[in-house]
């Protein structure tokens, strides 16, 4: 069983960055969650950086401790976990890069290990998803995000961040029944946004709707929507209000508190998830590394939401 490196022996900020400071290895063998980073940037409409948050999140999950006090579990006794390095990708083509990223979560899903991604552009989620699908079917998708992604096209392209749910839908991943999302804001192009994404068939839970709302409302909706449906978690770290998450491509005010978000994630228990990612942390507009931390933690409560999963199930 792989476990982090022990910061009594191996100081924080001492030896190789790997997430969670677990041992890197190079094959899915063994393995029931594999820790990958996406480093593609490509399909950006606004600050691009995101190609180097895989890094910048490996640099602070150093911090973390494996003890979770809230869900009372160590994940790292219950799931064998490692870094197995990056998705490759072609930063000059981004079909071939959505090719790249679907082979590789084909190949985790098929081996059945699930996958905790960091990214990455939200474009990202499009090749999971398509691996995911291929090996196991359509998929409910919680996306936590500011922006709805459900554009048609940007500048004539149909494959950017902004349009990663609509191709997904379009290409039959995902079980829209059971899909949600979750802290959309901001203003729209037009009144024709909102009109393209209800006609898609997604639930949607905006921040001004839900803003008077405790987390265990809000959690309640989630749960109410997804049912025992198998789940991917996409979460975008504009979801999140810059004044805690600064470091991302397009930041939106307004957003969830950092504590709001953890503390949802808490009340997750229960939720069928199959996978997740967390995307759009750019470390050049990130202070003092804070939006790589609020990733990183992300990523490691949805390890503690796993090996809940995965304590009940045995």
């Amino acid at each position: 069983m792989n476990y982090p490196l022990d910061a009594q022996v191996t100081p924080r900020f001492a030896g190789s960055p790997t997430f969670f400071r677990l041992p890197q290895q190079n094959n899915l063998d063994g393995l029931e969650v594999a820790v990958t980073g996406i480093p593609f940037d490509s399909a950006a409409s606004f600050r691009p950086g995101a190609r180097f948050g895989p890094r910048a999140v490996r640099e602070m999950s150093s911090l973390l401790r494996p003890f979770n006090r809230v869900l009372d579990i160590d994940p790292y006794k219950i799931l064998n976990c490692a870094d197995v390095g990056d998705c490759p990708v072609n930063p000059f083509d981004t079909l071939e890069s959505l090719d790249l990223m679907a082979e590789r979560y084909h190949e985790i899903a098929r081996a059945g290990v699930t996958p905790l991604s960091f990214g990455g552009d939200h474009l990202v989620a499009l090749g999971e998803l398509r691996g995911i699908a291929r090996a196991r079917g359509p998929v409910a998708v919680l996306q936590v995000d500011a922006h709805l992604d459900t554009w048609d096209s940007y500048f004539g392209s149909k494959y950017t961040h902004g349009s990663f749910m609509k191709r997904a839908i379009e290409e039959g991943l995902v079980d829209v029944a059971h899909t949600l999302q979750v802290g959309i804001r901001g203003p729209l192009f037009s009144s024709q946004d909102m009109a393209d994404v209800r006609a898609l068939g997604i639930e949607i839970l905006p921040m001004d709707a839900i803003v008077d709302w405790t987390v265990d409302q809000i959690a309640a909706a989630i749960h109410a929507r997804v049912g025992s449906a198998p789940v991917f978690l996409t979460f975008d770290v504009d979801g999140v209000d810059p004044a805690f998450a600064p470091g991302t491509g397009t930041p939106e005010i307004g957003g969830f508190t950092s504590q709001q978000i953890i503390a949802l994630l808490h009340r997750l228990r229960g939720v069928n998830l199959i996978g997740a990612d967390i995307v759009e942390v750019s470390p050049a507009y990130d202070n003092a590394g804070i939006t790589a931390l609020l990733a990183a933690r992300v990523g490691y409560e949805v390890l503690g939401l796993l090996a809940l999963q995965r304590k009940k199930g045995a």
